[in-house]
């Protein structure tokens, strides 16, 4: 089924030297020979490190769908091997294995990376060495690059719809809370612009490394700003501290929260007491308790697949399973596992039935036209309160084209209206 790999960061360093040159780097991982049934697919997530709350259940996830594929008959007449790394949360790490799987394993394509420091280390190594990328997590947006498809939604897709939902429920003043780093940055931006177009204000943003876990300071200055919503970009298991200490501090019943990462990727409603948790609101592309038929029959298979080691259903998950469905048909469509030619079947408006519902490769961005919902955590729970159909990736077409521009290889940072 797969084949789940880690390798000593010593023994990476002590043979690897930072700016080797190809043929170097293709000696360190001499070709083995593939065998003539199989199709290699790769994996480069997260399962230990202090991303690992999101990069196990990505992990198992895709696991799960190349087992799913298998018992079906495989690709082409071949089964699929999965050589999935964990890459610890370091950055060395994503590179190498990148090589790795670009050289000596020859993989037919790549799914994996977190943060968007992460993709930009896996990114440039599998377009020198021509290996597709699948990059299935919820970003800022703005990544022009033909050999990579984003599945995971950007801002505006949730945010977009998250602002309007919350200001017309609470009110128009927002204080923001984000991460220090691309992501929150570039979030908190577009945060303010739809605020702004919905009539609002935001009254402060504040921004915190990503290891902070005191947050005593920043609730007194919420509470002298009287905002009537606090919107959390926080990230990671550090940042939990903050929801703690405001539910501590007696806030969850005075100030309302919306939060555009909460429950996004791991298991923050797991780890938290309801009286922590509830209320929360957040716009994603996926949430466990969407009801449709095709996400009823792929929760019942994983909780058979896997029992009580049953991953955590998120939007990167989701996005994982969806991302190698995608790419699944796009082979079948191209008869071959050849890189262009599965890039022109994607490109063809290619779409799925997924777990999330109707998703479809957007041609001029390879971003993915998807389904939005809007939710509330009530006792660990989502409910879903709105169903937006078929929200284009709005933001990165503003910037990229690939059909006109099919050489752009940009990380844009889109300019935002102030």
């Amino acid at each position: 089924m797969g084949n789940r790999m880690k390798v000593d960061r010593r023994t990476f360093l002590a043979g690897t030297a930072a700016g080797a040159s190809a043929a170097a780097i293709a000696g360190m991982f001499p070709v083995v020979a593939q065998a003539a049934d199989e199709i290699v697919v790769g994996g480069i997530h997260d399962e230990s490190g202090f991303l690992d709350i999101a990069g196990q259940p990505m992990s198992k996830v895709l696991r799960f769908a190349v087992d799913e594929l298998n018992k079906k008959g495989g690709l082409l007449g071949k089964q699929i091997k999965l050589n999935d790394y964990d890459s610890q949360s370091n950055m060395q790490l994503y590179s190498q294995y990148a090589q790795q799987l670009a050289l000596k394993d020859k993989a037919a394509v790549v799914h994996g990376g977190i943060t968007s420091a992460s993709r930009e280390v896996i990114r440039p190594v599998l377009r020198r060495y021509k290996t597709l990328y699948f990059y299935n997590t919820l970003y800022e947006g703005g990544v022009c690059d033909r050999n990579q498809f984003a599945t995971g939604t950007t801002p505006a897709q949730t945010v977009e719809k998250l602002v309007p939902y919350v200001m017309n429920l609470w009110g128009k003043k927002v204080y923001t809370l984000a991460a220090d780093y691309n992501y929150g940055q570039i979030t908190a931006d577009w945060v303010k612009k739809y605020v702004k177009e919905n009539g609002g204000e935001v009254l402060s943003t504040d921004f915190f490394p990503l290891d902070v876990t005191n947050f005593g300071p920043t609730i007194s200055k919420i509470q002298e700003a009287k905002p009537d919503i606090v919107m959390s970009v926080l990230v990671g298991s550090a940042h939990l501290s903050f929801y703690r200490q405001w539910a501590a501090a007696g806030m969850t019943k005075e100030i309302p929260m919306a939060s555009t990462t909460f429950g996004a990727g791991g298991n923050e409603i797991i780890l938290m007491d309801p009286s922590e948790s509830d209320g929360i609101v957040n716009a994603l592309g996926y949430f466990p308790e969407i009801q449709n038929p095709v996400n009823d029959k792929w929760k019942a298979d994983l909780k058979t697949f896997y029992g009580d080691d049953m991953p955590l259903l998120t939007e990167l998950s989701c996005c994982t399973y969806e991302g190698f469905n995608l790419w699944a048909k796009a082979v079948e469509m191209a008869g071959d596992t050849d890189r262009m030619k599965v890039i022109e079947a994607l490109e063809s408006g290619l779409s799925i039935e997924g777990p999330s519902g109707k998703v479809t490769i957007d041609p001029k961005t390879h971003h993915t036209i998807r389904n939005v919902y809007v939710a509330q955590i009530e006792n660990r729970a989502w409910g879903i309160k709105e169903e937006y159909k078929q929200v284009p990736p709005a933001d990165t077409q503003a910037v990229c084209d690939l059909q006109a521009n099919p050489d752009d290889t940009t990380m844009y940072v889109i300019k935002l209206d102030e």
